[in-house]
């Protein structure tokens, strides 16, 4: 397994199969780890070169000495791209991985980072009760809260090895990662305002495919049609999926959507009623 020494000598791990560039960097999101991407990865790497990261203190990355924030992980994201040589990649992050997606176009620009793929993130400006729920992690009742985020997520999910792993392997994680995450999601939500708002700061503007299955709520869908009809750049497509990890359901569908962007044999994805099915529009 391939290894980077990043800041403080932690070492970050991370799966470098497949050839072809631009290659895909596939970043989970806090609490969790490149295993959520596995379904997927030998799917990309048909096609492409892969390079599925685990977080500095996530799956087998160490975490390095002391506390870290976001932007030590950004910086462990950059050193893994400098080490596997890609001369472009294209980050798929899942959730809020997309501030780290956004933080590496605007390192590395837009000759080396030229589109981005968003999975199940909240693009828009974070509800009220989201927000409280990132306050409540970093409280004494950070348990009350996690566990309000694992209802959420394991609402409608019947696939017993899905909600074992949010129940099980999700909360593995200790009290300071939780931590970190609420600590690290609400300051990125009030910096940038919402995701959107940052992603048509870029300049130039940055072909964008988000493809999400929750939440599950046309007012939703209907705010991303309408930002991609004034931003072309920007495609949305609704996954057949019911819980917040599509790539563990879908992932053929997935990958099949982000090779179909990537290559840019087709140059949009349906904003309209086919949405629901996920079709992406024939090259």
């Amino acid at each position: 397994m391939p290894e980077v020494r990043s800041s403080g000598g932690a070492r970050i791990r991370y799966d470098d199969v497949g050839q072809g560039e631009p290659a895909l960097l596939l970043i989970p999101g806090w609490c969790t780890r490149r295993d959520l991407f596995q379904p997927l990865v030998p799917l990309c790497a048909a096609r492409r070169r892969v390079l599925a990261v685990d977080l500095r203190g996530h799956g087998d990355s160490e975490p390095g000495p002391g506390d870290f924030d976001g932007g030590a992980i950004l910086e462990d994201l950059l050193t893994v791209v400098e080490a596997s040589g890609a001369r472009q990649v294209v980050p798929v992050a899942l959730s809020h991985a997309g501030w780290w997606a956004l933080e590496l176009r605007r390192e590395l620009g837009a000759e080396r980072v030229p589109r981005l793929v968003l999975l199940d993130w909240i693009v828009t400006e974070a509800p009220p009760t989201f927000l409280a729920t990132l306050h409540g992690l970093v409280s004494a009742n950070w348990k009350r809260a996690r566990e309000d985020l694992f209802r959420e997520w394991t609402a409608g999910v019947e696939r017993e090895e899905l909600r074992r792993f949010i129940i099980e392997e999700m909360g593995a994680f200790p009290e300071e990662m939780w931590a970190r995450a609420g600590r690290e999601i609400s300051a990125a939500y009030s910096r940038e305002g919402s995701p959107l708002r940052a992603l048509t700061g870029l300049s130039p503007a940055t072909p964008t495919l988000h493809l999400y299955a929750r939440p599950d709520s046309h007012d939703y869908l209907e705010a991303q049609v309408a930002f991609g009809a004034h931003h072309p750049w920007f495609h949305v497509m609704r996954l057949p999926a019911v819980s917040h990890f599509p790539t563990l359901e879908v992932p053929a569908l997935i990958a099949a959507g982000i090779e179909a962007f990537v290559s840019g044999r087709t140059t949009a994805v349906k904003t309209g009623p086919g949405v629901d099915r996920g079709t992406p529009l024939p090259g």
